[in-house]
């Protein structure tokens, strides 16, 4: 029996799981490697929603309902229009690197990050872009020079957008502007050692960080000060808060590997635990 202290493992035996959403009372999250959008539900019934050759990423929704992803090889933003995948952004003009995580605003604007350089064949990290993609699909750069930006978050109102930038080791803040724009860009926390994967957002402005090399998930405030550290086994990828009261963390630990590897070990899980304080903004 676990206390609200314990984590406790929801669903086991993926391949590489990515971009954990909480969306109408259910976890949604993408499998790299088996090319699967999954849906978890409450009484663990686990869903396929959609499957991406491409390999699906980062996931949100339109003002309407629609589901958006990213397909990470080709280049695109999808959205599902009556059951079935189309593109919504094509992408490829403004990186040749794999495109990844992506959060989506109120308004239905997509910023979606791409890897910058061949991580999987250990190219050097290189700087790249964060995309802007209107909610008539068309895209523009919205930030430069970021290394490796990776996941976003977008504070209740709309107002900031947060980014990780997992080789420059920290999270980097911009005001939004009226249209889309982001503005003003400041260096929200140094890291230090933690390189940031995913992270979501609390309800007292505090960005909880997955760290893949020091396996573990951070709760970090403006300026860098850690109030929390949760250690697990495994690396740590993403997290989203949720559940009805959006105080149950789920976190998203697998390993950094090729496809052959991460489908033969399928050691990519999902645990959760319930925090002090609930989720907020976006996703």
């Amino acid at each position: 029996m676990n206390n609200d202290n314990d984590s406790r493992i929801l669903v086991d035996g993926l391949a590489f799981p990515e971009a954990p959403r909480w969306h109408e009372g259910a976890l949604w999250f993408s499998d790299f490697y088996t090319h699967k959008v999954h849906r978890l539900a409450g009484d663990g019934t686990l869903d396929t929603i959609a499957e991406v050759p491409g390999q699906p990423s980062g996931l949100g929704w339109m003002p309407d309902g629609s589901l958006l992803v990213v397909s990470m090889h080709d280049r695109r933003v999808l959205r599902m229009a009556d059951g079935r995948l189309v593109t919504h952004a094509a992408l490829d003009r403004y990186t040749p690197s794999l495109c990844n995580d992506m959060v989506v605003d109120a308004q239905g604007r997509a910023y979606v990050g791409n890897f910058g350089f061949d991580m999987l064949n250990r190219e050097a990290p290189k700087p790249t872009v964060l995309l802007m993609v209107a909610p008539d699909g068309e895209t523009r750069i919205a930030a430069d020079n970021l290394l490796f930006p990776n996941g976003c978050v977008i504070t209740p109102g709309g107002g900031t957008l947060i980014v990780a930038e997992t080789f420059g080791k920290c999270l980097t803040a911009f005001d939004i502007g009226a249209d889309g724009s982001l503005e003003k860009r400041r260096i929200w926390a140094e890291l230090g050692d933690a390189s940031p994967d995913g992270i979501c957002l609390d309800a007292e402005g505090a960005v909880w960080v997955a760290s893949p090399p020091t396996s573990e998930f951070l709760r970090v405030h403006e300026g860098g000060r850690v109030s929390e550290r949760i250690p697990v086994s495994g690396q740590a990828i993403a997290c989203a808060l949720g559940g009805p009261e959006r105080r149950t963390l789920f976190m998203v630990i697998g390993k950094v590997a090729r496809a052959p590897r991460a489908l033969a070990e399928r050691n990519g899980r999902i645990e959760a635990r319930e925090v002090g304080v609930g989720g907020a903004g976006m996703p």
